[in-house]
């Protein structure tokens, strides 16, 4: 019977390398209890690790080097550190295991785990997001999350790794990347804002609202009146002149004219992450006045998971499946709300 999840780790342990068995110490019992809680059985799933055997003293380091010396193709495990060559045959070894299982999809626990599947080792940017692996084998289905060792000793990490798991079984019924189809529209004019709002506002029944700042500004702001489409409209563009998106002080203030109508409309009702600081933002900076505010994702996803932090990316990851893509831009935000 084909195994659904394949539960990738980084090497043996002590008691591993006895055993020639992944994950059956203090880590493995804690990986079996966790997944029981979420409704998964250890036998029915494949396990595996990166590297089988026992790196000394534990630490993945002293099986790398330097670049010139490190598998070709894959990037440094640790800053400045590439796993030698040498060990080329082992992820051969998982390629040939993941070829011969074929899951639907491969729980990535750890930076080893990540860096082995997709090249990446930033565990907690890219956890509870599906990808598909470029590396080792490519096109399996990847969802990466805290190694049991780690949770063991940081027993915050608990919640999230629960909260994988739980996607990670949901994942399991097929074997595709499912991403949602998204329509945003991206550097607009006046008369596409005019436009965007009076095709989609009327029947909009919950408008998400949430913007960008630096300083006393508000650099962008974005609107969603449906799951599926949005608008993001600038203020601030580096690329132009003296760095403003609009032409004008008066093309701005029309902007600023027909954004406040809508925000200071009770209807629709809106939809905020963290709206407090974004609501009070908008009446010190602008004077704006927003009415309707009744829904907040930071304040729900904090009443169904208080222990997990709180901000849009691990959000998104889990309940959108679009985590990480604040790592896909060139530079990073000003915002520090969410």
């Amino acid at each position: 019977m084909k195994n659904a999840i394949f539960i990738l780790g980084e090497a043996w342990g002590a008691e591993e390398a006895r055993e020639r068995v992944p994950f059956v110490g203090a880590s493995g019992y804690f990986l079996t209890k966790a997944l029981e809680s979420v409704g998964l059985h250890r036998a029915e799933c494949y396990l595996s690790n990166v590297l089988n055997l026992h790196p000394p003293g534990n630490d993945i380091e002293s099986l790398c080097g330097g670049k010139p010396g490190g598998v070709v193709g894959y990037p440094a495990i640790r800053p400045g550190k590439y796993l030698d060559r040498q060990f080329q045959s082992e992820l051969d070894r998982l390629a040939e295991e993941l070829l011969d299982i074929d899951p639907n999809v491969v729980i990535a626990l750890g930076n080893t785990a990540l860096w082995a599947m997709v090249g990446k080792t930033a565990i907690s940017r890219f956890r509870g997001a599906t990808v598909e692996s470029t590396h080792t084998a490519h096109g399996f289905k990847v969802l990466p999350t805290y190694h049991p060792a780690a949770v063991l000793r940081q027993w915050s990490l608990r919640p999230i790794l629960l909260i994988d798991l739980e996607k990670a079984k949901r994942e399991s019924e097929f074997p595709d990347v499912k991403h949602t189809y998204r329509e945003v529209w991206i550097e607009p004019t006046i008369e596409d804002i005019q436009e965007f709002f009076a095709r989609f506002l009327p029947t909009c029944r919950l408008l998400s609202v949430d913007i960008e700042t630096a300083g006393r500004e508000v650099t962008c702001i974005g609107f969603a009146p449906s799951p599926t489409r949005a608008i993001v409209i600038p203020f601030r563009d580096p690329r132009r002149l003296r760095g403003n998106y609009w032409p004008s002080r008066e093309a701005e203030c029309d902007v600023w004219d027909t954004l406040r109508r809508i925000l200071e409309c009770p209807t629709p009702p809106k939809l905020f992450q963290n709206g407090l600081y974004d609501i009070a933002f908008l009446f010190r900076a602008l004077g704006v006045k927003v009415a309707g505010a009744e829904e907040d994702t930071m304040l729900l996803h904090h009443a169904l998971q208080p222990e997990s932090t709180k901000d849009l990316g691990f959000l998104g990851a889990t309940y959108a499946n679009e985590g990480a893509w604040k790592q896909m831009r060139g530079k990073k935000g000003t915002k520090r709300d969410d």
